[in-house]
């Protein structure tokens, strides 16, 4: 995963939206509303690129992936059929570790990832590391089946039971599995980020 230079904290006070999911970032963007530095200070005007750059830091931020993996991702996008942006956006949220994230089996992707990297999490019977491997439609995601393992994830889930599972994938919290039913469409992707900036900002 790409680690931010700065602060989460400071990121998320900058962008003006909490793109970690963790909620604790909510908390302090409803007690600080404003970007780091002295608030009677103001926000100098932004620029169109300024503003471009802006959103495509949201998304980049959102999913954890370092300048190179993004910008290659979005190439990608935009070499397919359809809209670039809406392509994007639908990769992103194919990536197993969003995936996990959405089922509700972590507080963030960055735990996501984690649980992916170390081992817990299963595709289709057998053990995936690769948290950008991306999933398909008929796909099934699991817990390891280990005792520890699955307590692990009993409490995550139950931890995240208040946050909704993606419209796109079938959760059985009983089972601690998922199944993706279908890939995601453009209205089932909660928007955080303007993505037709983004494509103009790599458009240059």
């Amino acid at each position: 995963m790409a680690r931010p230079s700065k602060a989460r904290g400071k990121i998320a006070r900058h962008l003006g939206i909490n793109v970690f999911g963790n909620p604790k970032y909510d908390r302090l963007l409803k007690k600080k509303p404003y970007g780091p530095g002295n608030p009677k200070k103001g926000r100098i005007r932004e620029t169109e690129y300024a503003r471009q750059l802006k959103e495509k830091q949201k998304v980049k931020f959102a999913y954890g992936l370092s300048e190179r993996q993004f910008r290659n991702l979005f190439y990608k996008a935009k070499s397919m059929r359809g809209v670039a942006g809406h392509n994007m956006l639908i990769m992103l949220e194919r990536r197993l570790d969003n995936v996990v994230y959405r089922m509700g089996m972590a507080a963030s992707r960055r735990q996501a990832r984690q649980l992916v990297s170390h081992g817990h999490i299963h595709l289709n019977g057998r053990k995936m590391t690769v948290p950008s491997a991306l999933v398909r439609p008929g796909d099934l995601i699991a817990g390891k089946p280990k005792k520890s393992s699955e307590m692990l994830m009993r409490r995550l889930v139950s931890e995240n039971s208040s946050r909704q599972a993606a419209p796109w994938i079938e959760v059985s919290q009983d089972d601690l599995t998922g199944k993706v039913s279908m890939l995601p469409t453009r209205d089932m992707i909660p928007t955080i980020a303007e993505e037709q900036l983004i494509v103009e900002f790599y458009s240059k």
